[in-house]
């Protein structure tokens, strides 16, 4: 099959013919029909993950069952699926109880083996960590829903639990910040999106935020004052979608007294571990909650929301690219301007 590969940290994305994959005992093959690319991809990339190489990326997908693993009962071949990053290993009491997305033997493609930025890829665990994808619902927009929108979507109901009317600041908003935007207005609430992306403020604002902040790149902008301003003392829920220690700090002083922050976007302790302003958290009584995706018995009631309209992810969608593409896109996305989520369709082929 023709996968993007990558030899080494930092190394050059290349396309290559590389062997099929296998299905594992308990595990399928899936043909993947689409993949986003993501910024968890680049830090990958970058050295921020510890991965084997060489490498194939890719964990946000959706395609069709091609081939079954010995004891697998829930699906078959030509099945439409999609799948969490966080694969659970279907046995531990996490899993057991819903909650395969810590699980602490959790496999997670693109990461902990060979991804999606390919033909085919191999899952495990599949009756645990497969989700059948609606007939309605297109291969593009349930790929988009692996990782940023369904983490944004656990991020704001479960973990936050934000109510109609409160406050809801994302700092950040790529794929993952858009996706809380939507969800949030979704959900009732009045939402605040904060970038350095004129682009990436017009999509949110189109997406329902009710105002937006810019943040110049010579960062003299005081984002919680800001943020204070417009809501008259501070969001109750903050969203870092980013991932850093500037935009975790902003998102956090941010919020009023007794307010929830969720830190969705990785922090790699790149330079050391990221400060935390800690005494605002004593002192104002924060909460700071941790967002690692969603579990496979979570998608159902999700699945249902985005087949009825009530949220529209495909929306996210800017462009869909090759492989080709993809293994040149890939170095530089941390510094993309993309003002939503970029799918790559392993079957389109430039010319």
């Amino acid at each position: 099959m023709r996968a993007v590969v990558v030899d080494a940290v930092r190394g050059r994305p290349e396309i290559r013919e590389v062997t099929d994959p296998v299905a594992p005992i308990a595990g399928v093959v899936v043909q993947v029909v689409a993949t986003g690319i993501c910024r968890s991809d680049w830090h990958a990339w970058a050295g921020h993950d510890d991965i084997a190489f060489p490498h194939v990326p890719g964990h946000e997908l959706a395609g069709v069952v091609t081939q079954l693993g010995k004891g697998v009962t829930r699906w078959r071949v030509g099945d439409r699926v999609t799948v969490p990053f966080v694969c659970g290993c279907g046995r531990c009491e996490w899993c057991l109880g819903g909650d395969a997305q810590v699980c602490p033997h959790q496999q997670q493609p693109g990461f902990t083996h060979w991804g999606s930025f390919a033909e085919y890829v191999a899952l495990h665990a599949a009756d645990t960590n497969l989700v059948a994808v609606p007939d309605s619902v297109d291969f593009a927009t349930a790929a988009s829903l692996g990782c940023r929108f369904a983490t944004a979507y656990r991020a704001l109901v479960a973990r936050a639990r934000v109510a109609e009317g409160e406050w809801v600041t994302v700092v950040g908003a790529g794929g993952v910040g858009l996706s809380a935007v939507m969800i949030a207005r979704a959900l009732g609430a009045r939402v605040i999106a904060v970038d350095r992306h004129a682009e990436a403020l017009a999509a949110a604002a189109a997406l329902g935020a009710e105002h937006t902040v810019h943040v110049p790149e010579a960062r003299r902008l005081d984002v919680p004052a800001e943020v204070a301003e417009l809501t008259g003392g501070g969001s109750h829920v903050a969203v870092d979608a980013v991932g850093s220690e500037q935009t975790s700090a902003d998102a956090v002083l941010s919020l009023r007294r007794r307010g929830r922050h969720v830190q969705v976007g990785l922090l790699p302790p790149v330079d050391g571990h990221p400060r935390v302003p800690m005494d605002r958290v004593v002192a104002w009584e924060l909460d700071l909650l941790g967002s690692h995706g969603m579990a496979a018995a979570d998608y159902p009631a999700l699945l249902k929301l985005v087949d009825r309209g009530v949220l529209e992810p495909q929306r996210l969608v800017e462009r869909t690219v090759g492989l080709e593409d993809a293994a040149a896109l890939l170095p530089e996305f941390d510094r993309a301007v993309v003002a939503g989520m970029t799918i790559v369709d392993p079957g389109l082929r430039r010319g």
